[in-house]
């Protein structure tokens, strides 16, 4: 383990061509990654495609992720602990690595105003010191309305303008102007992955384990947070970061700015999600009840986190969805894992059942 400290004054380095460290094991490159947020859910599904896929991987976090004590190689990764906020101790981490994965976000998802844009600052500042590739995954909080429309949803492509209608999709367009215009200038190269809401084994901090369900407890109700009939487009989270990872194993014919969409599951009428659940947890008829986002608009006023939250209702009102045309035609097909699958996998994860149910997935 490496300890991140600002106690003595780092010197960055020249910026330089970064050569590719050779393995003298196996006999070929082995490229290296710094995770930024290595503990979170996105950051330690990538951190393990990383893994799988012949990477060094080094771990920045603030407290030591759980996924480590699963790593067959320990050789291949190391901690190390440290404040996203501390631009010397990412620059200091950040040496001789070809990526810097940004998976990271402020405390308890709270006070984006104050953390978010110097927070990335700092990834900025090292990968132009390492001449590194900056790697973000995307929202669609740059995203408002009108949007194009077809077949009774909007659809987002990557050359939708960007339109914020709330203060975190207007901190998400600002991180994405200065991750664009910090290629553009040269100074490092990026790569954007957007997909959709998030579920899976570590998606503890997502819409799914806090809003259709709670994670940690059985499963006994469902929260539908779409609108009646409403369609939503929901990603799983390995398959996201092994989209990530397909795509940084591209890096020679990457251009310096390069962002993609995933489809990811498309949940046509807010109920294909909810539905993989009963069937998991054996439990056909478990009961769906609409999501009181009246509770939500009260507490508005007095509680910014359900401000922030309730901001966010008109992206569960509205089907949105986004097309990969531009991904199948970079890596020819997007990872995909069947949903009733990833189900059992996120349920079984998350706390929420101890043995998903044999025949509804066919594999465990």
């Amino acid at each position: 383990m490496i300890t991140a400290s600002d106690s003595s004054p780092f010197i960055p380095p020249q910026r330089a061509a970064n050569p590719v460290q050779r393995d003298a094991t196996l006999g070929q490159s082995r490229r290296t990654a710094l995770v930024i947020g290595a503990a979170g859910g996105v950051g330690s599904e990538l951190c393990l495609a990383l893994l799988q896929a012949g990477w060094r991987v080094r771990a920045f976090s603030r407290h030591a992720p759980q996924w480590l004590a699963t790593v067959a190689d320990a050789s291949a990764v190391e901690w190390i602990a440290g404040d996203a906020m501390d631009s010397n101790a990412v620059l200091a981490a950040a040496a001789q690595v070809q990526v810097i994965a940004h998976m990271v976000n402020p405390p308890g998802y709270r006070d984006w105003d104050k953390w978010v844009l110097p927070m990335l600052d700092s990834t900025l500042q090292a990968a132009r010191a390492v001449n590194a590739r900056v790697l973000l995954p995307g929202t669609i909080y740059n995203f408002g309305l009108p949007l194009q429309q077809a077949e009774g949803c909007r659809v987002l492509d990557e050359g939708t303008p960007v339109a914020p209608r709330t203060a975190k999709g207007a901190i998400r367009v600002e991180m994405e102007r200065r991750l664009q215009a910090a290629a553009e200038r040269g100074d490092c190269r990026v790569l954007i992955v957007r997909a959709g809401d998030f579920f899976g084994a570590r998606s503890h901090s997502s819409w799914f384990a806090q809003g259709i369900l709670q994670a940690g407890k059985p499963v006994r109700r469902l929260w539908r947070l779409t609108d009646p009939g409403v369609g939503h487009q929901w990603a799983y989270l390995p398959d996201v970061a092994a989209t990530m990872t397909a795509l940084l194993e591209r890096e020679a014919v990457l251009p310096p700015f390069a962002c993609f969409h995933m489809q990811g599951h498309w949940d046509q009428d807010g109920m294909q999600l909810l539905n993989a659940v009963r069937a998991v947890s054996g439990q056909p008829a478990l009961p769906v009840q609409a999501f009181p986002w009246w509770v939500l608009r009260l507490a508005s006023p007095f509680v910014r986190r359900m401000r922030d939250l309730y901001e966010m209702r008109h992206l569960w009102q509205q089907a949105v969805r986004m097309p990969n045309d531009r991904l199948l035609a970079e890596l020819g097909a997007e990872p995909h894992t069947p949903l009733q699958q990833a189900m059992a996998v996120t349920l079984e994860g998350l706390g929420c059942i101890e043995h998903p149910r044999r025949e509804a997935t066919g594999t465990v």
